[in-house]
């Protein structure tokens, strides 16, 4: 027979079979059976065992991780790929008649659910997604003609509310639609329906390798009537057309279903998700995985961290709010020029007062996150310090609102005097970190715990008094009052003395030398004592849940003034960074021209040291739609394919750009090719990889989107390569709904062939100046095009041995004697000579090749290597 204890666990976890399930035992969470040799390995505990009953004392794998720790160790779960239960203790007795205090799971945490401050960064998002596609299967037959015609996205971050959902309806690629859009939030974790095999088995590669976890959901969870009545419960509403989604039956199907997961795993405590926001992707410039990577948006390549990045010169923000912001602008450029300049002139506005952004950013540093706080106390899980942290900031808030009117056009911000005035009232100034300690609520605050404490004094003062008065009234000097767990308090006398005990003592205990005795006053102090601190962690409890509801009712105004606290981090930032380096206010329009003056790589020009960036100007428009730039590697036409990309980038998201002077006209996507990796874990090659992504751009390019192209076709021979790249260039050009603003950066000298023959195709190229058999990098981009490739002189710079450095510029002199190689200004179509250098065998090699080396003299050795040495000097 099982223990009552094991029988409670086991019907726990069948509830909870493919979980880990942390069961609260006193001090520690416990895991059992297999959960608990997860956890052992997983979280580097002892693995050991504890009997369970049944036949022949069975005892079962034990690990156990301490309860005021446990975050840590839910972490490493999280990141191993695991969800997690925790079972909590009710109470601290049994309930009458039952052996064991009941246990019941709290939240399921999953890798989109997280909520705990240690385990989430300050300054991005932890999004929980889910996708639905349009068609539904009828069975495994149906899969190599299924290709979705539509699909509905929606996410969430539960600690700071946000709930959106978009409907894509696209005539072209849906899947790679919802890969920009997954790439742009990097979900944590992703609900797909799980009888829906397309998610191992078909999906593209932009979706089937995403880093997040794949939770597979039931697929009736997804069932538009049954999404639909999840949403309208969770908002009391009887429509849905106030959140704009009401005709876009594939976003409510995945709202509905993350909602319902939301429901699950946190036991419907999800009261902070009080709006469902409907957005459409045309309101945004689109980034596809590539961009985002080649252009280094918010990692950069090299380490994977902020630092070397675009938000990493960006994100001076004070707030985890403003920073959070920062990051989602910066992946959502926007397309309207109207709030474009709204935002610029904003940014304006700080950056033209230098001392009130000053006294800006002194207000917003160290306030903290308001916005998560805010959340916690709607779910009810806040600490006493996250209500310290509300109260401090809303002090700085109403500081800032004063500020507003100097610079800004924004209206005032709501400082909630009414809950900052709760929280001055209720909390004191320095709480415990939780409420399993008592000092939480401030003295005044409640009449009934201040009785309790004044009580709880005064009968400790009696009691410390007791002796001396006792002694004075008994005439027994040697009389004590003493402690002890299993008597309590009581009045110790000698048994020499104990005739001279008053009436009222009651004996309670005999020793060998004395007698203990009560009296009735005695018990009933030490009853205010010992129960004291018992009623006043009760007390404050409730008082502490009453102050979390009374801020909960004020959620929606604490939210919008963190939002408005975000808007003003990021508006002091990008003025505190345009300040510094020197950023202009870009010129925006509708049309199809940028021109940029004196342009600067906003990431580049900061790793510098000890040398300046060199400027350069860019000018695309219609009729120079295409910029065919050529020049030596390492002359920095990567460098300026980037900048152009990150000024057009940066003048979308409302931020100055480094530049002497800018006028955008507006971009609907940006697409780069740049780079050259083999995806191994993909099945492609180098050369795989640069001709899908090419090919996704040629498909989904539009005449207003900007191409950052570099070195296409230089994955294959120079024949196939050349002609690629030829017809790429042809292709942008002459097709009627493209010729998009183009910087295609190549190798391939023939290219430079096309300005004579496309009309709106121009040649330029990165500068150097030679002295003697040195080459000096000038980065400068001028009109026409190089005439040489100094691909030798870059080996030498690299470091590659001397003899291989000759030989190679031996064979470069051969190559260009011959008229093999070098840049062709013909006019003619396209042709490449590829050189063979063996390409008829020399004698030498064939007598060489003939020759018997195992009956070979030394001395014929020796002639025959002369006789060679003549022929080839001969």
């Amino acid at each position: 027979m099982t223990t009552p204890m094991r029988s409670q666990y086991l019907a726990i976890k069948k509830q909870y079979p493919d979980i880990i399930l942390l069961f609260r035992l006193g001090d520690f969470y416990e895991t059992f059976d297999d959960d608990a040799k997860i956890v052992a390995s997983v979280c580097d505990v002892v693995l050991t065992s504890r009997p369970v009953g049944g036949p022949d004392g069975q005892r079962v794998p034990l690990a156990g991780v301490p309860y005021h720790a446990v975050d840590g160790y839910v972490a490493k779960l999280i990141n191993a790929g695991y969800k997690v239960a925790i079972a909590e203790q009710i109470g601290n007795e049994p309930p009458k008649g039952e052996k064991l205090v009941p246990r019941v799971v709290r939240r399921v945490v999953t890798p989109g659910t997280l909520v705990e401050p240690g385990l989430l960064s300050e300054k991005r998002n932890n999004y929980l997604a889910a996708v639905a596609f349009d068609q539904e299967l009828a069975g495994l037959r149906d899969l190599p003609t299924l290709t979705p015609a539509r699909a509905g996205l929606a996410y969430c971050d539960i600690s700071t509310g946000e709930f959106a959902a978009t409907e894509i309806s696209d005539g072209g690629d849906v899947q790679r639609r919802i890969a920009e859009e997954l790439g742009r939030l990097t979900p944590a974790e992703l609900l797909y329906p799980e009888r829906d095999p397309r998610w191992s088995t078909t999906l593209q590669p932009p979706i089937s390798n995403l880093q997040s976890h794949l939770t597979p959901y039931p697929t009736w969870r997804f069932e538009e009537t049954t999404a639909r009545q999840a949403l309208l419960e969770h908002f009391h509403a009887a429509s849905l057309d106030g959140f704009g989604c009401a005709d876009k039956p594939l976003a409510v199907r995945a709202a509905g279903a993350l909602l319902q997961y939301l429901r699950e795993t946190q036991k419907d405590n999800i009261a902070q998700i009080i709006s469902l926001r409907t957005y459409s992707l045309g309101e945004y410039m689109l980034l596809d995985e590539a961009t985002r990577c080649n252009l280094e948006l918010t990692e950069s390549i090299r380490g994977g961290a902020t630092q070397g990045s675009l938000l990493g010169v960006l994100d001076v923000t004070l707030t985890p709010m403003g920073g959070r912001l920062l990051r989602r602008w910066l992946n959502q450029p926007l397309l309207d020029v109207t709030a474009l300049n709204r935002r610029l002139d904003a940014v304006a506005a700080w950056h033209n007062d230098a001392p009130a952004r000053a006294e800006l950013r002194q207000f917003l540093r160290g306030l903290g996150d308001l916005e998560r706080w805010t959340n916690r106390c709607v779910q009810g899980s806040a600490l006493p310090r996250d209500l310290v942290g509300i109260r401090e900031a809303l002090a700085r808030v109403e500081k800032i609102s004063g500020q507003l009117s100097i610079v800004s056009s924004q209206s005032s911000l709501d400082s909630c005097p009414d809950i900052a005035a709760l929280l001055a009232a209720a909390i004191a100034d320095e709480p415990p970190a939780t409420l399993a300690s008592t000092g939480v609520i401030r003295p005044g605050f409640s009449a009934e715990l201040d009785g309790i404490h004044i009580a709880s004094r005064d009968a400790k003062e009696w009691i410390a008094n007791l002796e001396p008065a006792e002694r004075a009234r008994t005439g027994i000097k040697s009389l004590k009052v003493g402690y002890n767990k299993v008597f309590g308090y009581y009045l110790e006398v000698t048994t020499a003395n104990a005739a001279l005990a008053p009436a009222d003592y009651i004996r309670k205990q005999t020793l060998v030398n004395a007698e203990r005795y009560i009296t009735p006053e005695l018990k009933e102090y030490e009853s205010l004592v010992l129960n004291a601190d018992e009623r006043i962690l009760e007390l404050e409890g409730q008082l502490y849940r009453q102050v979390l509801a009374q801020i909960a009712a004020a959620a929606p105004r604490l939210l919008a003034t963190a939002a408005a606290i975000a808007e003003l981090d990021v508006f002091a930032s990008l003025a505190e960074v345009a300040e510094a380096n020197r950023y202009v206010r870009p010129v925006l329009a509708d049309d199809r021209v940028i021109e940029i003056k004196a342009g600067r790589h906003p990431v580049v020009e900061k790793l510098l040291v000890g040398e300046p960036f060199t400027p350069n100007d860019a000018y695309l428009s219609p009729d120079q739609a295409i910029v065919i730039l050529t020049g030596p590697n390492m002359s920095g036409k990567s460098s300026y394919l980037r900048q152009v990309a990150h000024i057009v980038l940066l003048a979308q998201i409302g931020s100055f750009v480094p530049a002497e002077s800018a006028t955008i006209g507006l971009a609907d996507r940006i697409f780069t090719r740049i780079g050259a990796s083999d995806e191994i874990a993909r099945g492609q090659s180098t050369f795989m990889v640069e001709m899908v992504e090419t090919a996704n751009i040629l498909h989904h390019a539009t005449s207003r989107s900007l191409l950052i192209l570099d070195e296409i076709g230089r994955g294959t021979s120079t024949y196939d390569g050349l002609a690629i790249a030829w017809a790429v260039v042809e292709y942008i050009h002459n097709h009627p709904g493209l010729r998009a603003k183009t910087l295609f950066a190549t190798h391939y000298h023939e290219l430079t062939d096309l300005a004579e023959r496309l009309p709106h195709v121009v040649n330029f190229n990165v500068a150097v100046a030679e002295q003697g058999d040195k080459v000096i990098f000038l980065h400068k981009v001028v009109p026409g095009a190089a005439d040489r490739s100094y691909g030798v002189h870059v080996a030498q710079l690299a470091g590659l041995p001397k003899p291989v450095v000759a030989r190679a510029q031996e064979i470069l002199a051969e190559l260009e004697a011959s008229g093999a190689a070098g840049p062709r200004r013909s006019a003619a179509a396209p042709a490449v000579y590829q050189l063979s250098l063996l390409s008829h065998e020399d004698p030498v090699i064939a007598d060489l090749k003939a020759l018997d080396v195992n009956s070979l003299s030394p001395l014929a050795a020796l002639n025959k290597l002369y006789e060679w040495q003549q022929r080839v000097k001969g």
